[in-house]
């Protein structure tokens, strides 16, 4: 049965930015070519200017972030609704909830609202105190005003059924696999296969950047460090100055081409993931697509995706004995072999996609 779809909640596609983007790229083009009518909401400041996206419609709203700062993210997201109220829509897909669920009491009626609920928001130590208790405010508006809710964890699952006393559904994310690596990346950014460490992160403090960085520059190590994302934040800059000192450590900014970010991660030694906070992350899957080893913050989330197949730290020694004695052995290899696994048999966007297509016609 065809289901007219719209998606609202991210900047847009194609992505340009994030694991929300990313979500509604694949998602909606996936949906689309199983026979579904689908739009996506775009940011009128979005570079992509057509009206279609492989099969998929593009709407553009108005989005004053750009001007405003943070509160243009609520605007953007009312203006967002206001559009779906004129249109027929079977289904909204709301990916995330922090400036579209204070605006739930005009959802349009008609539409079936499903709502991934995305990670603990109100955990993330870069708000005040005063934003974390509006966003957990957010999170309770978001189950009263959605029909059906989905986690992208089983961790977040247990918490909301915990929290609320309701069921979602879980649906990961996907990964995309790539095998082809090019040799002369490793030159441009000065390391050799299996010689360095590195993290691929948004500079913020729950992503442990900082701790992580302290434990490898307390290492032994002669190897390089490799930090990418974007430093052009408060404490992207701060984190620069505390270890740009460390010439070990080397700084690349954000890196968006996906064919040297996989090469990056392939020929790595050991990839770091810091993130404590929300649910199945992106990132760590496509690290675990790159068959790289890792080394994860120890939390539920990381736990539910890689188990026993990575290592894991929580303090600063924990990170320095790991630089200075993991090497790549048959035990190693086989911990790479089996997240690659997880990725082709779980979290690849075809199985998403399905499973996505599943709980919308369940829906109804």
């Amino acid at each position: 049965m065809p289901v007219k779809i719209a998606i609202i909640g991210s900047r847009g596609i194609p992505n340009e930015y994030g694991g929300f983007e990313q979500l509604a790229e694949y998602l909606s083009v996936g949906l689309v070519a199983k026979g579904h009518q689908v739009a996506v909401y775009n940011s009128h400041h979005h570079s992509f200017k057509e009206s279609t996206f492989n099969g998929v419609e593009i709407i553009r709203c108005y989005d004053p972030e750009k001007y405003i700062g943070t509160a243009g993210q609520f605007i953007y997201d009312l203006n967002c609704i206001l559009d779906a109220r004129k249109r027929n829509f079977d289904v909204l897909l709301f990916l995330g909830y922090t400036s579209s669920s204070i605006w739930g009491c005009i959802y349009p009626k008609r539409p079936v609202i499903l709502s991934n609920m995305d990670g603990l928001e109100w955990k993330r130590l870069k708000y005040a105190h005063l934003v974390r208790w509006y966003l957990k405010y957010a999170e309770k508006l978001a189950v009263k005003y959605s029909k059906f809710l989905i986690a992208d964890s089983p961790a977040i699952q247990s918490y909301i059924k915990k929290m609320y006393g309701v069921e979602s559904q879980y649906i990961a994310y996907g990964a995309s696999i790539c095998e082809k690596v090019n040799d002369k990346v490793l030159e441009q950014y000065q390391v050799s296969a299996n010689n360095y460490y590195m993290l691929i992160a948004r500079m913020e403090p729950e992503n442990n950047i900082e701790l992580i960085l302290n434990g490898f520059h307390n290492s032994h190590t002669n190897n390089k460090f490799l930090v990418i994302g974007n430093m052009d934040n408060h404490f992207g800059r701060y984190i620069y100055k505390k270890f740009s000192t460390d010439q070990r450590i080397l700084f690349f900014g954000a890196i968006y081409d996906e064919q040297i970010t996989h090469t990056l991660k392939a020929s790595c030694l050991l990839y770091f993931h810091g993130h404590s906070v929300g649910g199945t992350n992106p990132s760590l899957l496509e690290a675990m697509a790159s068959k790289v080893l890792i080394a994860a913050h120890e939390n539920d989330f990381n736990r539910a995706v890689i188990g026993s197949d990575g290592y894991y730290f929580t303090t600063i020694n924990d990170v320095q004995e790991l630089v200075d004695h993991v090497k790549i052995s048959s035990q190693e290899e086989k911990m790479i072999s089996n997240n690659f696994d997880k990725i082709k048999n779980e979290y690849n966007w075809q199985n998403i996609i399905d499973q996505y297509e599943r709980f919308i016609l369940a829906c109804f």
